[in-house]
């Protein structure tokens, strides 16, 4: 996420996995189609909660036994991709995780387009080979047109190594329209709950599902939670996650108000899987 200027970590056994500032989780909740409609079933289609969250391990556990479960966690080793080698304790996470019908995300980071796409490349293979990742989650995008090739490039080479594989795209921004094009899903809203309040929706991203869009709104108080997922809701975000957690890594751990979020996200309405 562009919060924060992530660490490498070195990693030496399950100890180093307790400093996990550098794991990366974006949890899913329900499946496709945003907040309303769907086929089948009764009720609006659950609501999908992305966490983007840079925590110790049993946070996995915590955001995993959410009611409806999550779709979707995105896995980061180092603060920029996949690492040097395959971690044993990250491998069982992933493991557990598919286990459970979740998919996992490789968490790139490409350096606003400044990264070369030869090691963004090697992380797409290392996920896969390591960990059996095979969706990607680009951060750092710079959402610029004059790196739509750069993106375009990236994407097709992730789609060429694994067909059906996801890929997110990270400008934190709404970018120029190109990128909607490039990514399955794009997070364009990150930053504070008084930010988002005064955020601008371009015209043009009410041409496209909300699926295909993700809002982070941090530093969220609890009293204002239900305005913020009203908000996200109007907005047209699929994808949305709110949380108190604020300063220069407001991911370190589930929001305070976790299990509440889970339920006002999700209430009366439908897990579709």
């Amino acid at each position: 996420m562009r919060v924060r200027s992530r660490p490498f970590l070195a990693v030496a056994g399950v100890a180093a996995v307790v400093v996990a500032t550098a794991i990366t989780l974006i949890v899913t909740g329900g499946g496709s189609g945003g907040s309303t409609g769907g086929s089948g079933g009764t009720g609006p289609v659950c609501a999908q909660l992305v966490v983007p969250a840079y925590f110790a391990p049993q946070y996995w556990a915590q955001a995993a036994a959410a009611k409806p479960p999550p779709a979707d966690m995105i896995l980061d080793i180092t603060g920029v991709g996949a690492g040097t080698a395959p971690q044993p304790r990250f491998q069982a996470l992933v493991r557990q995780a598919q286990a459970a019908g979740i998919t996992v995300l490789g968490y790139s980071s490409t350096v606003d387009g400044q990264r070369p796409v030869a090691q963004v490349e090697a992380d797409v293979r290392d996920y896969a080979a390591w960990y059996g990742v095979t969706s990607i989650f680009l951060d750092r995008v710079s959402g610029q047109p004059q790196q739509v090739p750069y993106y375009r490039q990236l994407a097709s080479y992730i789609h060429q190594a694994h067909p059906g594989a996801q890929v997110w795209l990270n400008p934190g921004v709404y970018p120029d329209q190109a990128y909607m094009s490039i990514g399955n899903v794009v997070m364009v809203f990150e930053g504070t709950y008084a930010q988002y309040v005064a955020a601008v929706v371009p015209g043009w991203a009410k041409s496209y599902p909300p699926a295909d869009f993700a809002h982070t709104i941090y530093d969220t108080p609890a009293a204002d939670v239900t305005n913020a997922l009203r908000l996200a809701t109007e907005r047209g975000a699929g994808h949305v996650y709110v949380t108190d957690g604020s300063g220069s890594n407001p991911y370190q751990a589930l929001p305070s108000y976790w299990p509440a979020l889970v339920a006002s996200a999700t209430g009366g309405c439908r897990d579709p899987r």
